[in-house]
């Protein structure tokens, strides 16, 4: 009985490896004759100039918020992925303005080129046998983790820049994890294809691709599973599909730069967030939160309205006009957001280093700020001593001459120097010194 079944057993395995298998995984699914080694090479030669600046200034976001600070760590505990080292600095005032400015920008100018490149090495997707020796192991699984990586991250940063969340986890810490899952399979996949991706350019300089018209286009040559085995006509040329996907990605530049760099630019920024309905006025700026939709009522912030400044010496209770009658500090200051937005605005109020004077704080480790608003996950935040000590860093009343209106955080917020805006504090309740020391 054994020996029968040993037979058998051999026959079905030489009858399925004859088996064809089904038609994504078969060659000839995929006639396109523009795939090949060269086109995958351009794109990703192209990827690999944009996503390291994605990933760093992605990195260098997430150390802007201080996350050893008091309740500034949103994600979780981070173990050994948490190894920042430095404290994020207030000089120049537009640094973090310029970092997530590039993030969001490039990200988002990025995802024609990321679409292409998908297209252009989607055979390798479908290869068969899935698996045929621990190298070919070793890359697919690398190929697995960076696509859907790419994919979850892309598609969630773009969504988180428009505030639409249609998922029930939390963005910060999906995008914080999921960035180190892209970062790990874009650093090993780069690594196994970079020979092959500097053989195949060498051998198909790109300008003397690029004169090559429809006529001039035909497939690939040699054994490479990206090039078709049964190809039809081409419709377009190489230098085609790259005269699309570049131009695509520079006309989602041109309709996203203007949210950070300002200028002309701003007035075709169409994919800035939050719509362009901004306010009037010296308050016509953009607004990220309103008072309305956080529950902040005139009777929060009218004549009952006090700030309570704890942790020094002498805690202090100041209404609006206590504060007006202090000595009034004014700096063109930058507000940058998460989303890739900012604005620089004329701001000006008490200097944050003249309250803990005031209250008798001489030395201390962080200011912890809180706000009238009870919803969200940015009603309180901390800032470092560097942020705290900055002589412009303001507890602003004013903006641009006129009063913060109340959707730009009426009756005072914080404005402190590259500090990420969701940690600008709008609608501040209580300054809390914490650390103190004489």
């Amino acid at each position: 009985m054994a020996p029968s079944l040993i037979g058998d057993r051999h026959v079905t395995v030489r009858l399925l490896s004859q088996t064809p298998p089904p038609p994504p995984f078969r060659r000839e699914s995929w006639r396109s004759p523009l795939r090949g080694p060269w086109l995958a090479s351009v794109l990703g030669a192209a990827l690999l100039a944009g996503i390291p600046i994605v990933l760093v200034t992605g990195l260098l976001s997430y150390a802007a918020y201080e996350p050893a600070l008091g309740r500034n760590n949103l994600i979780g505990d981070p173990g050994f992925l948490d190894f920042y080292v430095f404290s994020w600095p207030t000089n120049p005032s537009w640094l973090y303005a310029l970092t997530q400015g590039l993030h969001v920008t490039v990200g988002i100018a990025l995802v024609p080129i990321v679409l292409v490149k998908l297209w252009s090495a989607m055979p390798r997707l479908f290869e068969w046998p899935p698996l045929r020796s621990p190298a070919h192991a070793l890359e697919r699984i690398s190929l697995a983790l960076l696509v859907g990586s790419t994919l979850f991250q892309f598609a969630t940063g773009i969504l988180n820049a428009q505030l639409y969340y249609p998922w029930k986890f939390s963005f910060l810490a999906a995008h914080f994890y999921g960035g180190w899952v892209f970062i790990a399979a874009f650093v090993l996949h780069a690594v196994l294809k970079l020979p092959a991706m500097r053989r195949s350019l060498r051998e198909r300089p790109l300008l003397d691709e690029l004169r090559r018209g429809l006529d001039e286009t035909v497939p690939e040559s040699g054994d490479s599973a990206l090039i078709p085995a049964a190809p039809s006509a081409p419709t377009i040329s190489r230098r085609g599909v790259l005269a699309l996907t570049g131009g695509a990605s520079l006309g989602l530049l041109a309709l996203t730069a203007g949210q950070s760099v300002g200028g002309p630019l701003r007035e075709i920024a169409l994919l800035a967030p939050h719509g362009r309905d901004l306010g009037s006025g010296p308050n016509d700026f953009q607004v990220n939160k309103t008072a309305a939709s956080l529950g902040i009522t005139p009777a929060q912030t009218g004549a009952a309205w006090r700030l309570r400044v704890d942790g020094g010496q002498r805690p202090l209770e100041l209404s609006r006009a206590d504060l007006l009658a202090l000595t009034q500090h004014a700096y063109e200051l930058p507000i940058a957001c998460v989303e890739g937005w900012s604005t620089t605005q004329s701001w000006s109020g008490v200097r944050l280093r003249d309250l803990a004077a005031l209250a008798g704080v001489e030395a201390f480790d962080e200011l912890y700020v809180e706000s009238l608003q009870r919803g969200g996950s940015f009603r309180r935040a901390s800032l470092s001593t560097r942020q705290a000590g900055d002589r412009r860093s303001l507890l602003a009343l004013r903006v641009n001459g006129a009063d913060l209106s109340p959707d730009h955080g009426f009756p005072a917020r914080i404005v402190v120097p590259a500090l990420p805006g969701v940690h600008c504090t709008k609608w501040v309740a209580l300054l809390e010194f914490r650390g103190t020391r004489a």
